[in-house]
């Protein structure tokens, strides 16, 4: 699962990678976390833009967001059944541009040790994503996503057995053309990545309070190396009722 990461891509280099017509005004941020503002990119009508939306998905269809759950991923093996996303992964295919992600390691004593992911050519990354748009009954919006997780590769099931789908390339295009690339063919983009693209290094447990947002959260610090996790068979995982 994906709940943490870092975007420190400026503004005019993400127009420039992502060939966006409109670009948003950031900061750098190294510990973005569920519930807050994030940059999306999706596109309408043939425009490529970014948006800010908030990272937990609230369906059309939800009467009270305040009731709902917290949607900040989607399993691909799901996510083309469940109601809160099948619609967006139709109509509301989005990326998220980020820098590196961070994973926990649960060690032997049930301590947790993050780590920072980054590609190992060290490019950004683009996280693949569903967005949707909630209407209020008095007129308020609210812009939502989720990221996409995929069972991990062998490399990162040292620390996980979960990563986000990152996508490159053509992928990116055709993810985000939801007028001619159907869900179906859509969700088949949705891979892990192979051995050797990631890489990644233990870093401070002070990333797991939101309220620290600095460049030394991604720091490497020195642990010891984690044992390997055995591989869980997939199925079950969060909130299975949607």
């Amino acid at each position: 699962m994906c709940g943490r990461y870092a975007s420190t891509l400026p503004p005019e280099m993400m127009v420039e990678l992502f060939r966006l017509l409109k670009g948003v005004e950031v900061v750098p941020r190294y510990n973005i976390a569920p519930t807050q503002p994030i940059v999306a990119i999706w596109e309408q009508e043939g425009r490529r833009e970014a948006h800010f939306a908030r990272w937990g998905l609230v369906p059309g269809w939800v009467k009270d967001p305040r009731e709902f759950p917290l949607l900040v991923n989607a399993r691909v093996e799901t996510m083309a059944e469940k109601p809160a996303f099948r619609d967006a992964l139709k109509h509301g295919r989005c990326i998220i541009p980020a820098s590196g992600y961070y994973e926990w390691h649960t060690n032997p004593d049930k301590t947790k040790q993050p780590y920072f992911i980054t590609m190992a050519n060290d490019r950004p990354m683009a996280l693949a994503g569903l967005y949707a748009s909630w209407m209020g009954p008095n007129g308020e919006e609210i812009d939502s996503v989720a990221t996409i997780t995929v069972p991990a590769n062998p490399q990162l099931s040292e620390i996980h057995d979960r990563m986000p789908a990152i996508l490159d390339g053509e992928a990116i295009e055709n993810w985000l053309n939801v007028r001619d690339v159907r869900a179906h063919h859509a969700a088949q983009l949705a891979l892990p990545l192979e051995d050797g693209a990631l890489k990644f290094h233990p870093v401070s447990t002070r990333v797991n309070s939101a309220r620290d947002d600095d460049a030394g959260l991604i720091e490497k610090v020195e642990v010891q190396k984690p044992e390997p996790r055995p591989r869980k068979v997939a199925g079950g995982g969060q909130l299975d009722l949607f």
